[in-house]
């Protein structure tokens, strides 16, 4: 959820506003960055931060009054808008946080603020533009495999995914590279494609232990695959059979091909539904995987509740 600062006017997500406290946390009237820039929350008032922290029994620091601010630190809208689109392609970023603090991502925005630095956000630029404006620099590019470690990953594995047993050839980051900058060897994995992009920046020992709790279901996507691809070599040649026929015979409408047609029209129907098996299979195990990395990042979430 996103409150208002009642000091720089921008609307911000809850984290902003919550402090530790010695026995339950602190919601402040003004944001970290105000905090920062040196301004003291008891002088700002904040209704609506003050009904939350009562609610759920937080201390509130900030001024006791009814009065919202009338001006704000950031004087216009479209100006507030641009700061509070920055400060969302931040909030969560793994690869922009391990890089750049908090703190000093927040003194770069007082910087912008106060006119130290001659640069507003952009909302039109993307994320990293914004960033080196600012004097920030975050490598998005972590990912320095070349191709002679990925071929020795995948002749290691015999082309064989880690995680679930199908065909793979994509070399994985075992600890996501945004996080570890580890390029080094042992902590490079094979995978298939699937499984790298549902994996994408999960931790690996999360992303293992709910792989380990679904050793079935990937043993049948092993046999699904295994299965379509015979079946569809199957196709192919009597895809190839029909068409050398019909070349040999030097007609088309035949009883003979006919029979033929209808035959492997049958077993492209039966593919298809098989295909349709696997296809829902497989999607039952990327939910899996997508729930089971929701409730981790929601249980490290540091939102007011």
């Amino acid at each position: 959820m996103k409150f208002q600062c009642s000091s720089c006017g921008l609307r911000m997500d809850s984290l902003h506003f919550k402090q530790s406290g010695l026995i339950n946390p602190k919601l402040t009237s003004i944001c970290d960055i105000c905090l920062q820039r040196g301004e003291k929350a008891e002088n700002f008032g904040n209704s609506t931060i003050e009904t939350f922290a009562k609610t759920l029994l937080y201390s509130f620091v900030g001024k006791k009054t009814n009065e919202e601010q009338e001006s704000f630190f950031v004087k216009t809208k479209q100006d507030r808008k641009s700061y509070e689109a920055f400060l969302q392609d931040y909030d969560g970023n793994e690869i922009a946080e391990q890089q750049v603090s908090r703190k000093k991502f927040n003194q770069a925005i007082i910087d912008s603020e106060t006119g130290k630095i001659d640069y507003l956000p952009d909302q039109g630029r993307d994320f990293q533009y914004n960033l080196e404006h600012l004097g920030l620099k975050v490598d998005f590019q972590l990912n320095e495999v070349d191709f002679i470690d990925r071929e020795r990953i995948r002749a290691k594995y015999h082309y064989r995914c880690q995680y679930c047993g199908r065909r793979g050839h994509s070399v994985d980051h075992k600890d996501p590279v945004s996080l570890s900058h580890n390029n080094d060897m042992d902590n490079l994995i094979l995978s298939c494609s699937e499984c790298n992009r549902i994996k994408s920046n999960m931790p690996f020992k999360l992303f293992k232990k709910l792989n380990d709790q679904i050793p079935e279901i990937n043993q049948k996507l092993v046999k699904y695959e295994n299965a379509l691809g015979t079946l569809q070599e199957e196709f192919e040649h009597r895809r190839r059979k029909l068409a050398g026929q019909v070349h040999l015979k030097g007609v088309i409408n035949d009883p003979e091909l006919n029979a033929m047609r209808k035959q492997n029209k049958k077993l492209q129907d039966a593919i298809d539904s098989l295909q349709s098996d696997y296809d829902a299979l497989r999607k039952i195990r990327e939910n899996h995987f997508n729930t089971g990395w929701k409730i981790a990042q929601e249980n490290k979430q540091s939102d007011i509740i």
